[in-house]
């Protein structure tokens, strides 16, 4: 009987530490970070010595009690992904309440139940509606005025509450994609065919932000980074079929407005130092829009909007000093993983959260049309360029980020050997072993007995 309990308190702690991985990966998080949290929450369970392996889809933990005695295995399979800020930061609050001792294994694990079952923190049409603002403000980034802003709201929340109607339909995420940036083009060439007074290009390039928004390829680089080879493959692949989707949508809406004789061409606003507060204050707007529809906490907006604000500001100066689209990026990105992590942790909240928003101004929206416009509308094999500046724009977010994280945590013993160990920054998770234990060694209760 002593063996036996002994085994269901063994089981009961992985399959904590399981459930707790499932969420981090869901979420975005990078292989290095939800490795260290599962090894620390099997640590808090008085669990040493035990091996994870992560994929793009599953998690394994492999605990051996004893030298002589045979290794147990157990698997859990992550069969969603979902965009919920609340539940990453709640369940990341739970991880360090239970390192520290706070609440047992048995209390969080009722409340990891309680928090992946719950519905989102806000209303779902206010999501929504945050959608239409983020990509009202690409638009005014991008130089658009009040006209075709509301136009781009409007054509946002069309595209989400089709996507959310396609999902409900189980449709792969491919093909929503492709929906989407299909509908965006539909617009933008409708305008183009009454003439409207705007810019209809920025309607495709606020609708591919949006789109681009919802891929996790900052998890993609920091799995590279760190070592995690077959879940960076993994991911960047996902990354590259939901861009080619979007690619796709944006493609056949430019091939049927060329049959019908409308050529939506590109109409961009060249960067002046006059308008540096509007762009800083769109990056802001969209990066608490995008963290908003996202169900982020609400004490972690105000840092979101500096770090957007801050990353828009880093991007203007680049961008007029002339050092090129793709290095621009990168010291904006660079900008905003370095502020991410101090403003994260002081407003509770993963730092995580705060580098996925505070990225959104800087996605390569207006240079992906670009170059599919230069391709299929005027045949220029030109928009092979623009498309692989689209790329390095990316890989620049993705690095800078990553880059940023490293030179802003601190350095300390524990954290330093955690660091050595996986090889990487942390974006969310405790930062240093935890010592506690649940339950008493085997050797203690050999002496109790």
């Amino acid at each position: 009987m002593t063996e036996r309990d002994e085994q269901r308190e063994v089981y009961r702690t992985l399959d904590l530490a399981l459930r707790i991985g499932e969420v981090l990966l869901s979420s975005g998080a990078g292989t290095a970070d939800a490795t260290a949290t599962i090894l620390g929450v099997t640590a808090a369970g008085g669990l040493r010595g035990c091996e994870v392996d992560i994929t793009f889809t599953s998690i394994a933990i492999s605990y051996q009690a004893s030298p002589d005695t045979a290794p147990e295995t157990h698997m859990r399979v992550v069969r969603y992904r979902s965009q919920d800020f609340s539940r990453l930061t709640e369940v990341d609050r739970l991880v360090r309440r239970y390192s520290r001792g706070e609440v047992t294994r048995d209390e969080a694990s009722r409340e990891l139940a309680r928090l992946t079952s719950a519905g989102p923190p806000y209303p779902r049409w206010t999501a929504v509606l945050a959608w239409g603002v983020m990509a009202g403000g690409a638009t005014l980034l991008l130089g658009g005025g009040w006209l075709i802003t509301l136009v781009a709201v409007v054509t946002a929340i069309v595209i989400e509450l089709s996507n959310r109607w396609f999902n409900r339909q189980r449709l792969p995420a491919f093909y929503q994609q492709v929906a989407g940036a299909f509908v965006a083009t539909a617009v933008a060439l409708g305008l183009y065919a009454v003439h409207a007074p705007v810019k209809p290009s920025l309607v495709v390039a606020a609708g591919i932000i949006m789109l681009l928004a919802g891929i996790a390829l900052t998890g993609a680089v920091q799995d590279a980074i760190t070592g995690y080879y077959v879940t960076a493959a993994a991911r960047s692949l996902e990354a590259m079929l939901l861009t080619g989707g979007i690619i796709a949508g944006v493609s056949l809406g430019l091939a049927i407005g060329i049959k019908l004789g409308f050529h939506v061409g590109i109409e961009a606003q060249t960067i002046q130092l006059s308008n540096l507060p509007i762009m800083v204050g769109s990056g802001a707007l969209m990066a608490v829009a995008f963290a908003y529809a996202s169900y982020a906490p609400l004490r972690s907006l105000l840092p979101i909007a500096v770090i957007g604000g801050a990353g828009s500001l880093v991007f203007t100066l680049m961008t007029r000093a002339q050092f090129g689209p793709a290095w621009s990026t990168a010291a904006a990105a660079f900008m905003v993983g370095f502020g991410s992590y101090s403003l994260g942790r002081r407003s509770g909240v993963p730092p995580l959260v705060v580098v996925v928003a505070g990225t959104v101004p800087l996605l390569p929206g207006l240079t992906i049309y670009k170059g599919l416009y230069e391709l299929t509308g005027l045949g220029n094999l030109i928009g092979i360029v623009s498309l692989a500046t689209a790329v390095a724009i990316a890989i620049a977010i993705a690095s800078g980020v990553i880059l940023g994280e490293y030179i802003a945590q601190p350095i300390r013993r524990e954290a330093r050997r955690l660091e050595d160990r996986l090889a990487g920054p942390r974006l969310i998770g405790p930062r240093r072993p935890v010592r506690r234990r649940d339950r008493p060694s085997r050797r203690s209760r050999r002496a109790v007995h």
